[in-house]
């Protein structure tokens, strides 16, 4: 399983302040010297955190494959394109999340993923379509022109940390989510044959697989059991760990865990 570690959230950090501390690249050396397999960074539009400086030293100074995650604006394609990572992941934004809240709309944004993909592949730049764990997404994909699918796994992560953590007594409980036991256990089981079920048909179509987002140390062990995905990304559960631990430390664990 290769590991790709997200160190966006360092990013978040720095900018609470606007200093460079702690310096990202730091990050990126820690990472790469602790087992990570692949470094990810997202360049938003709104530049919440990764800065355009930011992925142009990452991708000059990563002795790692650096997948670099970036929406289908064509401002930011044309940034892409001319930084030239080893792969870029297309996925939607919306300026008022906190974070990626589900997968990108290869249905209605049909035509600008496709124009998206023909610039990043004019640019020799695989491609890969972060979106949810459905055979329909995973069908227009592949007929889109992605090498990659990344299975949003949002859905399946907010369920089990409302079955498994403190959550649901917390600020953060997912209001929607706050259902008797026997139901969040019943849609954790249909999340998970969800991400099966797409893995298994993105696979054998032919599209390379991968997962991520809201995956940590305590859910993880679902997605090693499914024999398709071979990539996981994981940021903010790594740097939340690595506040307590240092991100050495934390990386390594994480990689011990994804280790099949």
């Amino acid at each position: 399983m290769t590991l790709g570690v997200n160190i966006d959230h360092v990013a978040v950090l720095r900018e609470a302040r606007r200093v460079n501390d702690p310096d990202i690249l730091n990050a990126l050396y820690v990472a790469c010297a602790s087992g990570a397999d692949q470094i990810t960074i997202h360049l938003r539009e709104d530049r919440r955190h990764i800065q355009d400086i930011d992925a142009s030293n990452i991708l000059k100074h990563s002795t790692l494959p650096v997948n670099l995650e970036c929406s289908i604006n064509r401002d930011i394609l044309s940034i892409v394109c001319k930084l030239k990572p080893h792969r870029a992941t297309l996925v939607p934004e919306k300026r008022e999340e906190v974070t990626t809240e589900g997968g990108l709309d290869v249905f209605t944004y049909e035509d600008e993923i496709s124009y998206a993909i023909e610039q990043l592949h004019d640019s020799i730049i695989p491609v890969s379509l972060f979106v949810d764990p459905t055979l329909q997404a995973i069908e227009k994909s592949k007929e889109l022109g992605a090498e990659m699918v990344e299975l949003h796994t949002g859905s399946f992560a907010n369920v089990f940390a409302m079955l498994n953590s403190s959550l649901s007594h917390s600020n953060h409980s997912i209001k929607e989510l706050e259902l008797p036991r026997y139901e969040l256990q019943e849609r954790l089981e249909n999340s998970i044959e969800d991400i099966i079920n797409a893995a298994k048909h993105a696979k054998k179509i032919g599209l390379e697989v991968a997962a991520g987002h809201g995956l940590n140390y305590h859910n993880v062990s679902y997605m090693m059991k499914i024999q398709e995905i071979t990539e996981l990304n994981i940021g903010q559960s790594i740097i939340a760990r690595s506040v307590f631990s240092g991100l050495a430390n934390a990386v390594k664990e994480m990689k011990r865990l994804t280790t099949r």
